[in-house]
């Protein structure tokens, strides 16, 4: 299995850039949002038995500031 199979590991991988304390607020809703994107992704992959094979290592890094395009709480 590949390290990127997994929600931890693809989540660690996207947010490695921002250089955010594990601790910190931010990462942790950063983390808790990510994880739910992913892993009703899976559910439905697996429902409309359609998986599909995502390489996140080529992917160019973008740095999203929501306080700069307003908040979305």
């Amino acid at each position: 299995m590949d390290k990127l199979d997994r929600p931890r590991e693809i989540i660690e991988f996207c947010l490695k850039p921002l250089g955010l304390s594990k601790t910190t607020e931010e990462y942790k809703e950063a983390y808790r949002r990510l994880e739910h994107v992913i892993k009703t992704y899976q559910v439905m992959a697996i429902r409309e038995k359609m998986p599909v094979a995502i390489d996140f290592s080529n992917m160019k890094t973008i740095t999203i500031n929501e306080v700069a395009h307003g908040d979305d709480a």
